[in-house]
């Protein structure tokens, strides 16, 4: 191995034990050599999203974390809720790797021509175990991306940016019209509002602050719904009325959301209906609940008739339905608009060790609009 790359580097972990705890470390692993087809990627840039903070926290209660070892090697202990114990016994004494996503430069390359092509290249991966300061990966899951490009600008170069185009392609694939997402201020959000005022896709936007409906707005988009507002229901059937909109994106998953976007989409259906049956609209009405902003459990009130359904979904099946073509062209469109319908913003970045300060872990575990943290692995302590 090259004498500029270590023989070993920092790893961030997440252990769950059997005293119903979660313990989160960093740990001094071997840096792999790369085999014939993969290639090894110093990782520069990897951000936590949600999506992370399922391996990483297990759902455990920070408030109660206690802090130990040292500045540069701290070691965080968080007891875990018995209903948080129950769904992590699967991975009880295994010290998982973190980090879903990430980007950095190919340092090291396998023999294959499609590795060696990266040596050199800044790419973005999205293979996990991404909160390490080496990545060993496959090189034809690797993006290169554009000539210039930070590792910062790539670093959210899947989760965010294939999510808001599969949102897009599921709209089309079912045959709707027009979109709802809930958490509309979130990068996700944002990236999703740039994406569909391009494509010219009606989109309505749910959020909770004023100053998250005046962001959107001034950034093109033309329905924007506050939860908090009084007039909710009212303002939410209206954008539906006028978008024809009947699917929905819910990142929040517990309590009524879900309830009365379906309410709503009822009553914007009913209201053009050539007249009256018993079992509401014959217009189906979908949300597909995707976040768990809320934990609590999802509550139906059985007021919008009987064409509907509520589900789950994921990134990674939708990916494996289109299959690897349509997920090739998603990527290259994803890589086309990086800086622009793809770009993410973050308030923070820490190192490796910061990510487990106490300030840093309280911030980034309450899931806030607005608040997104990008880890530098490769950064000094």
């Amino acid at each position: 191995m090259p004498a500029q790359i270590p023989a070993t580097a920092l790893q961030l972990r997440s252990l769950v034990a059997g005293d119903q705890t979660v313990t989160l470390f960093l740990e001094s692993v071997e840096v792999p050599e790369p085999g014939p087809g993969e290639v090894l990627v110093r990782v520069e840039a990897a951000p936590i999203n949600p999506s992370d903070l399922g391996l990483l926290l297990a759902g455990a209660d920070v408030s109660a974390a206690a802090w130990s070892g040292s500045a540069d090697r701290p070691v965080v202990t968080i007891p875990l809720p018995e209903a948080a114990m129950r769904a992590a016994k699967g991975r009880v004494g295994l010290p998982m790797p973190t980090g879903n996503e990430g980007a950095g430069t190919v340092v090291a390359a396998g023999s294959s021509a499609v590795a060696q092509a990266l040596l050199g290249k800044t790419v973005a991966v999205a293979g996990g175990a991404m909160y390490a300061q080496y990545r060993c990966a496959d090189a034809r899951l690797c993006l290169e991306l554009p000539e210039g490009t930070r590792p910062a600008d790539g670093a959210s170069s899947f989760v965010n940016p294939m999510t808001a185009l599969g949102m897009v392609e599921t709209m089309r694939l079912e045959s709707h019209v027009a979109l709802v997402h809930t958490a509309g201020a979130s990068n996700l959000g944002q990236m999703l509002n740039r994406l569909c005022v391009a494509e010219q896709i009606p989109l309505v936007s749910i959020v909770r602050k004023r100053e998250q409906e005046e962001l959107l707005r001034s950034a093109g988009a033309a329905y924007v719904c506050n939860s908090t507002s009084p007039q909710f229901m009212a303002d939410l059937t209206g954008a539906l009325t006028a978008t024809g909109a009947t699917l929905a994106f819910d990142a929040v998953g517990g309590g009524k959301l879900a309830s009365q976007i379906l309410t709503c989409m009822e009553a914007a259906a009913t209201a053009s209906a050539s007249g009256y049956s018993r079992y509401g609209s014959a217009v189906h009405k979908q949300v597909y609940i995707y976040g768990s902003l809320d934990r609590g459990p999802t509550e139906l009130t059985r007021s919008f008739g009987m064409a509907w359904g509520v589900g789950g979904w994921l990134l990674t099946p939708f990916l494996g339905k289109i299959g690897p073509e349509g997920m090739d062209r998603l990527r290259r469109q994803v890589a086309a608009g990086l800086t622009t319908t793809f770009a993410s913003s973050y308030t923070s970045q820490v190192s490796l060790a910061g990510a487990l300060a106490p300030g840093a872990i309280a911030d980034y575990a309450r899931q806030a609009t607005g608040s997104k943290y990008l880890i530098l692995p490769s950064a000094p302590e």
